[in-house]
Parts: structure tokens; sequence; C-alpha cells
């Protein structure tokens, strides 16, 4: 979802370019390492458990992770920013070994063990703010930022599986079988995040940059983190070219929990962890 709305919001902000002091466009990567799970019911035993999505239903642990981000500095010392980062994976599971039943718009669905199950995890992190410069030199910035940080999640399972309303249960199974595809999406609250930021020139051309940001809330159902530090420096390749290497340590952990109107059935309650410590590699264009 996060991607139909980048379109617009970068529209916007062209639109206000004529009375920009820069405006840059950054494009990067690196690899992150994920752990998500979600709490779901045993069929067999009624009680709920942990199904892990990378050792239950092996998706990729480690996945490339491209990002974008836009910057739109004006007036001097007043910056709006927008970052998007995405991990889509999907895998697909020969013989699944832990039979389990989740409940989604008042529909159950039995997966059973043995099976063969495609999984679909999407999760595209978007972050928007502003940033004002506190201190300015000739040759460096300092500068705090507030932002609002969104999570769109879509979840998918493809497969032969149970599927029927809660009343239609015999001995906590579902009688019918079927080959659907269970989708879910989900989008957390947009999440406030601070953060500082600077910069410092220390040859023409060539500049040593950092930003921290963070942010712990719960609030309803939700209950998120964020940790983001970066160090890094970045060359001047043409008047408007530049190329950065930073060391980057990202964290995000969300927890999504999920009320069903049928006690006995676990509606699927979410958590998302993922990190990245290492290198990243980005080249920005500015005008």
């Amino acid at each position: 979802m996060s991607i139909r709305l980048l379109p617009l919001i970068i529209a916007s902000l062209l639109s206000t370019q004529v009375q920009a002091d820069d405006f840059t466009i950054q494009l990067g990567g690196f690899y992150s390492q994920s752990d998500t799970n979600m709490e779901v019911t045993n069929p067999i035993s009624g009680n709920n458990f942990t199904l892990d999505y990378e050792s239950d239903l092996q998706l990729a642990e480690n996945e490339f992770l491209p990002f974008i981000e836009l910057n739109y500095h004006f007036n001097e010392r007043h910056n709006i920013y927008l970052d998007w980062k995405q991990l889509h994976r999907n895998a697909e599971t020969q013989a699944l070994t832990k039979p389990f039943q989740l409940e989604i718009n008042d529909t159950i669905y039995d997966i059973k063990a043995g099976g063969n199950l495609n999984s679909t995890l999407n999760i595209d992190v978007l972050r928007f703010g502003y940033g004002y410069d506190v201190f300015q030199g000739s040759n460096y910035d300092v500068g705090l930022s507030l932002g609002l940080h969104t999570m769109f999640i879509k979840t998918g399972f493809e497969g032969v599986i149970g599927v029927c309303a809660s009343s239609e249960l015999l001995n906590n199974v579902c009688g019918s079988q079927a080959i659907p595809r269970i989708v879910d999406e989900n989008v957390t609250a947009p999440l406030p995040d601070i953060g500082i930021y600077g910069q410092y020139e220390f040859v023409p051309g060539w500049q040593i940059t950092s930003h921290a940001q963070y942010f712990y809330i719960k609030l309803n159902d939700v209950k998120g983190e964020l940790v983001d530090i970066k160090v890094g420096v970045n060359a001047q390749i043409t008047p408007n070219w530049r190329m950065s290497v930073a060391y980057n340590y990202y964290k995000v952990d969300v927890d999504i929990a999920q009320n069903s109107p049928n006690k006995d059935t676990q509606i699927a309650d979410y958590n998302i962890y993922y990190n990245f410590i290492g290198p990243m590699l980005s080249i920005s264009y500015s005008f």
C-alpha cells in the first residue's frame, strides 16, 4: 500500500521545488536480519502458540532491503524528509511440521501438518518528518527532527486449508477443505519518532554525516520501537551527484494485537522484528 502512496507524496514535494533551496533524492540498500512471528492456535490441543515465519515457514532470515529517501531543504534551516524501506518475502514449505488455526474476518482457517504451504510476508516501512538545523556554521550543521513512522503489513497463505465459520468447528477442526489464498492486511497507526542529525565537511566535497532516531510507544493494541543510528561519509562526484558509504544500526520491533470475538481461537497477533548492523551504500542527486 505504501508503494501506491509514494508517487503522490513525491509529486507533492516536487510541486514546491520552485522555491526550494535544495531537493535531494537518495537511493540505496542493505541486508536485513528478520525475526517475525504471530500467535496462532493449535487445533489438536486448543492452546495458543507462537508460529515463527523464518524457522517454521522457511522465509528468508537475511534479505536485501532497498530504500529511498527524499529530502527538501528550504529557508536555510528547515528540512522535510520522507523515507521508505521494503521487505518482501515468500517461501514454499513442502511439509509443514506444525498444524495451526487462525481467524480472519470471522472465518477460521485450519492449516494442517504435512501439507504444502506457500507463505508471503510483505512489510513496508514509511517515515515522514520535519527537521530544523539548530546550529549552523560554514562547514557544519546540527539539527533536531520529528517524524511519523507507519508500517504496512501483508500476510498470505496458500495451500490445502480447511475453511469454516467458528460455529462449524467439529472437535476443533474444520471439516471442509479448499485451496484458498488467505490474505490479511494491517496498517499500524502513525507512530512518532524523534531524532538528531548533523554533517561536517572536513575537506571540500567530502562530508561526515550522522543521524540517530528513536521511538517507543504503546497505543491501544500496538506497541512499537524503532532505533536508527547511522554514521557515514559521502563524497561529491559531480555538482549534483553524491555517493555515500555508511555504517548503520537499524532495528524495528512492533507488536500488533488483534481482538477476536471468538475467545477459543487466536486471531493473528503479530510480532515483527528486524534489524541491521553493517555497511550500507547509496547514491543521491540534488537539484
